[in-house]
């Protein structure tokens, strides 16, 4: 398997999901869970149905990972996804992984009824925002030229 080559994690994986996870993390600064409590979580999420975690590269050496969830959603039939991470080592970045990644992703939701993909990207990650819009992803209302913006609040 080529570091493109893009499948579907199993629960076999979760320990593999959970050091990508963690990696992501600690890269870009995040506090989160250790690398082992992600891992305990996914065991559990990767059984729902509306959880998609996909892999890249092997089941033993994953080289990236893009972890979705789906929802209803009453303005279309199928569900309504959201990208809520999409991670690349740093050393095979500019290679096609988060390319495959993300098509393998957008083709996963289609297959399942997904309608439309959400993501979340910060203002100042200028790299990402421009790979998202050249795979056709916009901040625009579709129709306008008014900029969605995402806010949260923890609980």
């Amino acid at each position: 398997m080529a570091a493109t080559d893009v499948f579907i994690a199993s629960t076999g994986q979760a320990g593999v999901v959970g050091r990508l996870l963690y990696d992501f993390n600690t890269e870009f600064e995040t506090p989160g869970p250790s690398a082992e409590e992600f891992a305990a979580r996914f065991r559990f999420l990767l059984t729902r149905t509306d959880v998609l975690v996909l892999l890249s590269g092997t089941p033993v050496a994953s080289t990236g990972l893009a972890f979705l969830t789906l929802r209803p959603t009453p303005y279309y039939d199928g569900a309504l996804a959201q990208l809520e991470e999409l991670y690349v080592q740093p050393g095979l970045r500019g290679q096609g992984v988060g390319t495959a990644l993300l098509t393998t992703a957008v083709q996963e939701v289609r297959e399942r009824g997904g309608a439309e993909m959400h993501i979340n990207v910060d203002e100042v990650d200028r790299d990402t925002r421009r790979f998202y819009e050249r795979h056709g992803f916009t901040n625009l209302q579709p129709g306008t030229d008014c900029r969605m913006l995402c806010y949260l609040r923890e609980l």
